[in-house]
């Protein structure tokens, strides 16, 4: 019998879907258990309150990816949301140069390997949930063109989660009613185009009564809706941590604790320099 394939998907489309893109898996040892980093499909989602390295880890994943090879990249392609209007292009910049600059085999090569790794990043802008849907769904047509992309990065997905609660009332359906439908449509995402999620988190205060308070108040518990927590493969949690060591001396450091659907675990830290971050 023929394949049929829907009038709705065009052939580029299948083919974009069918086609091999890059795994992530290598993306970042030092921050992974042995048994691998993300997968096609998996979802990363960086845990932590404000100043705890989130930000910086983010972009040293986005550099990793579009870096060529011989600076110790992927040369992958990546889409990145921008939902709190914070990506900060001059810092981009800064680690990029900088990792081009340390290597023998790039060093002095003018900004034309710069470019390079720019051309591999695609910035997109939203401001609230409905819009972060139809983004979304505008990437499904990048995805199918660029078979290179191979991460998406969300920064950050619990962006509209006060406005959603507010707009939703007393309903918890209502308030996760937008958030639900993008886990939905990234899942199936991961599902056609085998791509690979890392989304940041913020930690909120919570405050609850009765005898369960005390894990109610837990500010490392997932709150997100369950849509989205089903899709989470790997979890790292970022907490900020006292500096031992005469190298990394009046520097903040940062600790970083990966769990996984594999039961496996990992704990790194790592410090902030002009060129990006340094695992200890």
């Amino acid at each position: 019998d023929e394949v049929r394939v829907e009038m709705s998907e065009s052939g580029v489309q299948l083919f974009a879907r069918l086609e091999a893109r890059r795994s992530l898996k290598d993306i970042e040892p030092a921050l992974f258990p042995d048994d691998g980093g993300p997968d096609h499909g998996d979802v990363v989602e960086l845990y932590g309150t404000e100043g705890t390295g989130k930000t910086e880890l983010l972009y040293h994943l986005l550099c990793r990816c579009v870096l060529p090879q011989d600076a110790g990249g992927l040369e992958a392609e990546v889409a990145f949301v921008d939902t709190d209007y914070s990506l900060d292009m001059f810092r981009l910049v800064s680690i990029l140069d900088g990792r081009l600059s340390s290597s023998a085999h790039l060093a002095g090569s003018g900004d034309s390997v710069l470019r390079s790794c720019l051309s591999r990043l695609l910035v997109l802008h939203c401001s609230s949930s409905s819009q972060l849907l139809l983004t979304l769904h505008s990437l499904e047509t990048s995805m199918a063109l660029r078979p290179g992309l191979a991460l998406l990065l969300i920064d950050s997905i619990s962006a509209f989660y006060w406005l959603d609660r507010c707009g939703g009332g007393a309903s918890v359906t209502k308030q996760e009613e937008l958030l639900g439908k993008c886990a939905e449509l990234l899942g199936r995402l991961l599902r056609d185009y085998r791509i690979t999620i890392v989304a940041t988190c913020h930690a909120i205060r919570r405050t609850s009564c009765g005898p369960s308070s005390s894990s109610s108040s837990d500010p490392n518990r997932p709150y997100l809706c369950r849509l989205w927590q089903r899709l989470v493969t790997h979890r790292l949690l970022c907490s900020r941590q006292e500096s031992t060591g005469d190298h990394v001396a009046h520097r903040q450091v940062f600790a970083v604790h990966c769990t996984s659907g594999k039961k496996s675990n990992r704990s790194s830290s790592f410090y902030v320099t002009d060129a990006g971050i340094m695992f200890i």
